[in-house]
């Protein structure tokens, strides 16, 4: 990885997440009664609740909002859900307030063109590697693994060596929760 790319690792603060296509694979799927089902990949969820434990929090900010999303959000204790957001930039300001923040501190994985905006006012702007062409240009960083493939744990182990909190992390795995 090249220095500069580290270096901005090494700022981050906080990590907001876009859901359908970063956390999943961008699929939905409705049951026989209309009910929304989604597949979330569950070394992403354990990064998410690790990188929490090592004091790095994490937001979800998805066009579209959904119970399940909320209850993911739960299991990975993630600190907020803001759902039903477009665009998706009018929101930093607000979430830069709340959590202390500067935009530099900021990294944002998205994947489609709604999160084209965001990605162009964060410190740190990623993609997952199944993003079209111009998501990919945009962003500072692709990941190898693509949306819903463990792309978020990727992310989650770059900031957690980066910011050389690892250790930290392993030494809470190893206690009883």
């Amino acid at each position: 990885m090249k220095k500069n790319i580290l270096n901005l690792f090494k700022k981050i603060k906080l990590l907001v997440l876009d859901v359908d296509g970063v956390l999943t694979r961008g699929e939905i799927i409705y049951d026989d009664k209309g009910r929304e089902l989604k597949i979330f990949n569950v070394k992403d969820g354990l990064g998410i609740f690790l990188l929490g434990k090592a004091g790095i929090k994490t937001i979800f900010l998805t066009a579209k909002d959904s119970p399940v999303v909320r209850r993911r959000a739960l299991d990975m204790r993630v600190e907020e859900v803001i759902g039903g957001i477009l665009p998706k930039e009018t929101v930093l300001k607000r979430i830069q307030k709340d959590y202390g923040v500067e935009a530099d501190e900021i990294c944002f994985i998205g994947d489609d063109l709604i999160d084209l905006g965001l990605m162009e006012k964060v410190g740190l702007a990623l993609t997952v590697n199944d993003a079209p062409a111009v998501i990919k240009k945009a962003a500072h960083f692709v990941t190898q693994r693509n949306g819903g493939e463990g792309a978020v744990r990727e992310v989650v182990d770059l900031i957690l060596k980066a910011q050389n909190l690892e250790q930290k992390v392993y030494a809470f795995i190893r206690k009883p929760f």
